[in-house]
């Protein structure tokens, strides 16, 4: 994509910004969904602002489309280069999770779409497929607008989507409403903490998987843990629990578990159940990962006076 410079007066810069704002939740969705972090979303985002003040813009017939468009494009980029970085990741890496609650925005459009375990599914396409699925699925682009974006053929597009679909319902199972998964998710914490190994097996299913993503942190399983007996007991690890405060969080659309102790958050944690149980357990450990969303939580707490939920 070229991008002239252009001259602008103050005037013209402040319809810039006008227009930039008014998309700028659905640019960081779209870029969020492709990439599964929430760093590399705003400096994508960041990078498609520098590009608008520079271009043209009076020859923009569809500045939504020229944003969207952009936005993808440097998404992809980004994320064929982090593919590359994370094959010397140590351990399971997960997406980065985004505090839903602090801004509904960004799980406002398909928000099944922005989910923890479907962004790790996600991560097994290409990044020209998750991009296609995304646009199409996420933000009910029409084919053509896709075709444009990612400057492919029309039947191009509907090949990849399809392929995307079929690759994903293979993977994925369906999903407990809100409710009941929240009300799992409390009752995993409640029987983690305590120790209540049996408890906690009768919460999950058969094959239930559990993932710790640390990046080599000591402490932190470097292979994904399986079957009800090991999850459950690696769940109520009394380390991880001692003198530790949980509170439910509203991430990815869904409820999570930040762990607080000594007035730090020392990990993230969510889970996956379907009408069998939890079946997949996630984890975020790592510090980079968890920073950020602790970060919203706090701005958003103290500008509008909510009192998190403990459990």
């Amino acid at each position: 994509m070229s991008v002239e410079p252009s001259l602008t007066t103050p005037d013209d810069l402040e319809d810039a910004v006008a227009v930039f704002v008014h998309h700028r939740k659905r640019l960081f969705g779209i870029a969020y969904r492709i990439l599964g972090s929430t760093v590399e979303a705003e400096d994508v985002v960041q990078e498609v602002w520098l590009r608008w003040q520079k271009t043209d813009r009076s020859v923009v017939l569809s500045p939504a489309a020229f944003l969207s468009s952009a936005t993808t494009r440097l998404s992809i980029n980004v994320a064929q280069s982090a593919r590359v970085r994370r094959e010397t990741y140590l351990g399971p890496w997960l997406p980065e999770p985004v505090d839903t609650g602090a801004d509904p925005g960004v799980g406002a459009e398909r928000a099944e779409a922005v989910e923890m375990a479907l962004l790790l599914v996600l991560e097994k396409l290409t990044p020209v497929e998750r991009a296609a699925y995304v646009l199409r699925e996420a933000f009910d682009y029409a084919y053509a607008e896709i075709a444009d974006m990612l400057e492919v053929s029309l039947v191009n597009v509907r090949k990849i989507v399809s392929r995307a679909r079929r690759h994903l319902l293979d993977e994925r199972r369906e999903s407990v409403d809100a409710a009941e998964h929240r009300r799992l998710l409390g009752a995993f914490v409640s029987a983690a903490r305590t120790g209540d190994v049996a408890s906690l097996e009768a919460l999950l299913a058969p094959d239930v998987v559990s993932l710790s993503d640390g990046n080599g942190m000591r402490g932190c399983a470097r292979v994904p843990v399986r079957g009800r007996a090991r999850v459950a007991r690696l769940a109520a690890y009394r380390r991880l629990w001692r003198a530790a405060v949980p509170e439910l969080v509203d991430a990815n659309g869904a409820t999570g578990v930040l762990v607080h102790r000594d007035g730090r958050t020392v990990a993230f944690m969510t889970a996956a159940a379907s009408m069998h149980g939890i079946h997949q357990v996630m984890w975020v450990f790592e510090p980079s990962k968890i920073a950020a969303f602790v970060a919203s939580r706090s701005c958003f707490a103290m500008s509008s006076g909510v009192v998190p939920d403990r459990v």
